[in-house]
């Protein structure tokens, strides 16, 4: 049996990715230092090894001692406000560190590599769908360090033999019936209006109403995880290095997500108005034809009701999350 070490895997993408590398017959490696993710995200058929990327060594016990031939990447700070404010921990954890990992793959022999990176690379877009043959300008920190990251990965393909598939994709959304969204501090749209049907926050905040778009609000593309899980899943057997975008090719709006959420929950989820974001785009979409034809990827679940509901079924559940 293959096994793959999984870095950040306790994480809202990377446990959901363990779990279906597990439903698909793959050993699994956990490699996470639990900042963010939790012990109870780790399914219980996986190997955990509790340690940092800043430290090689404890990279390299963890692919030697559970015979790894592949690696998922997903052990990366994410959240863009900080990195607007704390740079250095961006460039330190998602690049160095990130680096540590592959020079671990190269002392051990590993070859394979999954990286999650983000459509943040490309900053604000010229144009919708976001393909690949756009131009990657970041606007803030943590853009910049995945594609940092993308060039060094491109180098030690180059220069070492490792085969890598970078996935960029903006929305995760969604849960499985054992694993969901629990992030400490939470910044995405759809577990924070879910908050408000829980009765744990008391409204919802709309930034911005005067877009130009159908409804005044910003469009986002929304995956749901167990694709985004799917499509790390084809990239393992990738044969060649690549860069691909993930999206669904259509998106949701931030009053359609509220409204999706009231229809779900039955509660009435206050929303407040607020003035716009600063360097909030009107629309962000990712194009996929590429993936779709490369490695087959089909998303299953682009229902964004269908989304809802299966984050409300885990948040119903766990409504403390994992409660750590």
């Amino acid at each position: 049996m293959e096994t793959i070490l999984v870095t950040g895997g306790a994480g809202y993408i990377g446990s959901i990715c363990v779990e279906e590398l597990l439903n698909a017959g793959y050993g699994v490696a956990v490699f996470d230092n639990l900042s963010e993710g939790h012990r109870l995200a780790i399914d219980t058929r996986a190997t955990f090894f509790q340690g940092d990327l800043a430290d090689i060594e404890s990279i390299k016990l963890a692919l030697r001692e559970s015979k790894a031939s592949a690696v998922m990447h997903f052990a990366a700070n994410a959240l863009v406000g900080e990195s607007m404010t704390n740079p250095g921990k961006y460039f330190r954890n998602n690049v160095a560190n990130g680096v540590n990992l592959l020079e671990a793959m190269v002392a051990e022999g590993v070859k394979r590599f999954v990286f999650s990176s983000t459509c943040a690379t490309f900053g604000i877009p010229e144009s919708m769908p976001i393909d690949e043959t756009l131009p990657q300008r970041p606007i803030n920190p943590y853009g910049e360090s995945k594609l940092m990251f993308e060039k060094v990965l491109r180098w030690y393909g180059e220069l070492h033999g490792i085969t890598f598939v970078a996935l960029r994709y903006f929305n995760a959304a969604g849960a499985t019936i054992q694993f969901g969204e629990d992030h400490r501090i939470e910044t995405h749209l759809i577990p924070n209006v879910l908050k408000v049907a829980l009765g744990q926050k008391e409204s919802v905040d709309i930034y911005g109403t005067d877009y130009p778009t159908p409804d005044g609000t910003c469009i986002r593309d929304y995956i749901h995880i167990v694709d985004l899980a799917q499509a790390h899943l084809l990239a393992l057997n990738a044969k060649e290095s690549a860069f691909y975008n993930l999206g669904t090719g259509g998106g949701t709006s931030v009053k359609e997500i509220i409204d999706c959420c009231r229809a779900v929950t039955g509660k009435e989820i206050k929303a407040v108005e607020k003035e716009r974001r600063a360097g909030d785009p009107p629309r962000l979409i990712a194009g996929s034809d590429k993936v779709r034809k490369a490695l087959g990827w089909q998303p299953k679940y682009q229902d964004i009701r269908t989304i809802i509901e299966s984050a409300w079924a885990w948040h119903v559940k766990h409504p403390n999350g994992y409660g750590d």
